[in-house]
C-alpha cells in the first residue's frame, strides 16, 4: 500500500457479460490530497466509482483497503459511509421539491426518526455549517430555486458533514467521492466550487473528483489517475503535467481539437426565418439561420437564451413564427410533433430526462424517428431494427457497440452520440442542440463536433445553445449574446473567440444593468 494512503483499490476487475469495463485497475488515495480520475467516455471511471460505492461487485482477485484494513467484497454502501467515505453524484442526490434544510437532515431524521423535529434549531445549525465554508445558503428555500452551484454547494455540504458524522473515528478526515460534479457549471461557479473543495481539504479530508475538462483538472488536483479502456495508464503529478500530454495520454495518441472553416454569411439564402418572437416577458425580435450555417446563442444564466430552443420546438409557450422551407407556423400552437413535421430537430441538455430513455435500448431510442419505416405487416421489424442501430453506432463510434445495451448503462458520451445519430439519421432542415457536449471527454467532443460539420455541409442549419465558450468558439459560424430576453450582441467569422465570447456575455449584462 502507497505510503500515506487512506484507501487502495488493488487488482479491481469488473465484466458485464463477455464485456471487461475494468482489466485489474489498482490506486492509491494520500490523506489530504485532491485525486482526479479522468479518461474518455467508456474508460471505466464511473465503474470504479461504482465499485467503492458497493454498487457493483468486482471479480475474485479485487482488492480495497480502506484505513488499512481490508474490506470483505461486495463492499457494503452503509459500512462504506459508516467508515468515512461519502459520495456526490453528477446528479446529486437531492429532492428538488424539499428545502435545502429537509435535504441536509433527510439521512439523520431517516436514522433517529424523532417525534418532533425543532426546525429553527436545525436551521440554525445547518446555517453555522454553511458558514464554515463562507457560505449564505438560506436553509428554508426549496432546492428548486437554487442556481445550480448552490444545489452543488448543498449536497458537497451534507456529504462533507456525513464524513464528520462517521463513526469509523476518522471525523473530516473522511474521502468525499465528486462524481462530475461541475458540467452543468460556468466557469465562474466552477471556481466557488473548486474553493470549497479546497476548505474541505483543509481539514484533512481527501477528495476524489472524476471530470473530463483537462484545465479543471489541473487547476484542483494534486495527482491524476487516467484509465484507458479498462486499464490504468498512468498516474501523473498535475502540477507539473502539460496540458497537451495529459491529452494524449488519455486517447493514446496526438488528438488535436477540431477546426471549423468558417462559412460565408453573403450570398447564402436563409434556411430558418424567426419573425416576432417573444416569449411573453421580451421585445419581440427576429432572427435567421442560413443552410449550412451553425448559429450559437449563449449569455449570462439567466439571460434567456438557453429557452430558445424549447420554444421554437413547441416544448414552451413562445408568440412569433417560424419559416422553414417555404412552410410558416405559428409559435404560439407549434408542438414537438408539428415541429419534426416541418423538418426541425431537437436534442435538449438532460440525456435521460428529455432526450433518450435509459431503460430503453439503444436501438429502440435510435430508431424512434424512423419507426413508420420499420414496420412489416406483423409489426415492427425487428432484426432491420437492430441493423440499422448497429450501423449508426458504428457510424458514430458509439463504445461499446452492442445495440442491445440499454441506453442509460452507456457512459455520457455514448449515450450523446446516440442520442445525436438519432436525430441525424433523418436529416433535419433545423437541428437544435441544448449544451449538446456537457460531461463527454475531450475525444468525444470532437466526433460530434465532426458529425455537426457533416450535417452542415449538407445543408442542415444548426442552432446551439451553450454556456461553453470552448465549444462555440470551435463550431460556429455566427453567435447571437442575449441579455433580458433579447439578443444584444452578434459575433461571427473572425470575431469568435473564447475571449470575445466571454467579454460580450459581460458587456451586454453590464450595458443592460446601466440602462
Amino acid at each position: 500500500m502507497t505510503e500515506n494512503a487512506v484507501l487502495t483499490m488493488n487488482n479491481i476487475r469488473m465484466r458485464f457479460g463477455s464485456y471487461y469495463a475494468l482489466k485489474g485497475v489498482s490506486l492509491s488515495i494520500r490523506r489530504g490530497e485532491v485525486f482526479g480520475l479522468l479518461g474518455q467516455n467508456g474508460s471505466g471511471k464511473s465503474t470504479m466509482i461504482k465499485v467503492l460505492a458497493g454498487f457493483h461487485q468486482p471479480e475474485e482477485g479485487s482488492e480495497v483497503i480502506l484505513w488499512g484494513q481490508t474490506m470483505p467484497l461486495p463492499l457494503n454502501p452503509m459500512e462504506i459511509k459508516k467508515r468515512g467515505v461519502t459520495f456526490v453524484h453528477q446528479h446529486l442526490g437531492l429532492v428538488s421539491s424539499l428545502t435545502v434544510m429537509e435535504n441536509m437532515r433527510v439521512t439523520a431524521l431517516g436514522q433517529k426518526t424523532p417525534l418532533f423535529v425543532n426546525w429553527k434549531k436545525e436551521a440554525a445549525a445547518i446555517s453555522r455549517l454553511f458558514a464554515e465554508f463562507d457560505l449564505t445558503i438560506d436553509p428554508f428555500e426549496t432546492v428548486a430555486n437554487l442556481p445550480p452551484v448552490e444545489r452543488a454547494f448543498v449536497a458537497i455540504i451534507r456529504a462533507f458533514e456525513e464524513l464528520r458524522a462517521s463513526d469509523a473515528g476518522y471525523g473530516g478526515e473522511g474521502i468525499l467521492v465528486l462524481d462530475e460534479p461541475t458540467p452543468f457549471l460556468p466557469a465562474d461557479d466552477v471556481q466557488r466550487l473548486f474553493a470549497l473543495i479546497r476548505s474541505i481539504v483543509k481539514t484533512g479530508a481527501s477528495v476524489v473528483i472524476v471530470t473530463h475538462d483537462i484545465d479543471e483538472v489541473r487547476d484542483i488536483t494534486d495527482r491524476v489517475a487516467i484509465l484507458r479502456d479498462g486499464e490504468l495508464v498512468d498516474v501523473l503529478d498535475t502540477k507539473v503535467a502539460e496540458r497537451q500530454s495529459i491529452l494524449d495520454t488519455i486517447v493514446g495518441s496526438r488528438i488535436d481539437a477540431f477546426e471549423k472553416k468558417r462559412m460565408a454569411n453573403a450570398g447564402v439564402p436563409a434556411a430558418v426565418s424567426v419573425r416576432g418572437f417573444s416569449d411573453g416577458t421580451n421585445t419581440p425580435f427576429n432572427f435567421e439561420i442560413r443552410a449550412g450555417e451553425t448559429l450559437g446563442v449563449t449569455g449570462l444564466i439567466g439571460s434567456g437564451f438557453a429557452a430558445l430552443p424549447y420554444l421554437l420546438y413547441g416544448a414552451r409557450s413562445g408568440t412569433g413564427e417560424i419559416t422553414l422551407d417555404g412552410r410558416t407556423i405559428s409559435l404560439s400552437t407549434i408542438t414537438p410533433l408539428a415541429a419534426q413535421k416541418l423538418g426541425i430537430a431537437f436534442l435538449p441538455g438532460d440525456r435521460l430526462g428529455a432526450a433518450g430513455i435509459g431503460t430503453l435500448s439503444v436501438t429502440d431510442n435510435i430508431t424512434l424517428p424512423v419507426l413508420h419505416g420499420l414496420l412489416k405487416p406483423y409489426g415492427l421489424d425487428r432484426p432491420g431494427m437492430t441493423r440499422e442501430a448497429a450501423r449508426l453506432a458504428q457510424i458514430h463510434d458509439v463504445r461499446p457497440q452492442d445495440p442491445n445495451l440499454p441506453l442509460g448503462s452507456l457512459s455520457g458520451g455514448n449515450q450523446q452520440k446516440v442520442l445525436l445519430a438519432k436525430w441525424l439519421q433523418i436529416k433535419p432542415k433545423l437541428l437544435m442542440l441544448d449544451e449538446p457536449t456537457q460531461g463527454v471527454d475531450f475525444g468525444a467532443r470532437q466526433q460530434i463536433f465532426k458529425a455537426l460539420d457533416r450535417a452542415a455541409a449538407e445543408g442542415t442549419a444548426i442552432l446551439c445553445a451553450s454556456t461553453d465558450n470552448e465549444q462555440l468558439e470551435q463550431i460556429c459560424d455566427r453567435i447571437i449574446v442575449f441579455s433580458r430576453g433579447r439578443p444584444v450582441i452578434e459575433l461571427k467569422g473572425a470575431e469568435i473567440s473564447r475571449k470575445s465570447i466571454t467579454e460580450a456575455c459581460f458587456h451586454s449584462h453590464d450595458a443592460e444593468a446601466a440602462e
